[in-house]
């Protein structure tokens, strides 16, 4: 059976913070993702050891580490000043595929379900179905998390 998204889907990113913020939710990370962030995180000028990092901005909740989240339900990382995400160029990969995530691939009613909430759904650039495999294939966690 062809996937719903064979010929293709749009999409594209307005920077709205929609995905960060509002509800519960993991954001998982590899250890080279957490090592890319501790390289480049500062608090009161010094560098985090890592045992800060998780203290401050991990929970345990989901199972593995995964960014913490406000009491609102936002990520840590959510600076909601500015609408947008303070590690942006550092985020982790299931960050930067959304909303290419086989949650959200897997039948069309799960996408339109996603796009109800992200206004970049169903506009913007036009993604092959070529192109949205390679991007699923990239799912550090994939079907078998």
């Amino acid at each position: 059976m062809p996937e719903w998204w064979s010929g293709g889907v749009r999409f594209t990113c307005i920077g709205c913070g929609r995905c960060c913020r509002g509800e519960p939710g993991a954001v998982f990370f590899t250890p080279e993702e957490e090592d890319r962030l501790l390289e480049a995180m500062e608090v009161d000028g010094r560098k985090l050891e890592k045992q800060e990092f998780r203290s401050l901005c991990v929970t345990l909740k989901w199972g593995r580490p995964s960014f913490a989240e406000r009491p609102n339900g936002d990520c840590v990382f959510y600076d909601s000043e500015k609408a947008r995400c303070r590690i942006y160029p550092l985020r982790p990969a299931q960050c930067v595929l959304f909303p290419f995530w086989l949650s959200v691939m897997d039948s069309k009613e799960d996408w339109d379900r996603e796009a109800r909430r992200c206004p970049g759904m169903n506009g913007g650039r036009f993604h092959s179905a070529e192109e949205i495999r390679a991007l699923l294939a990239q799912d550090p966690f994939g079907p078998d998390f």
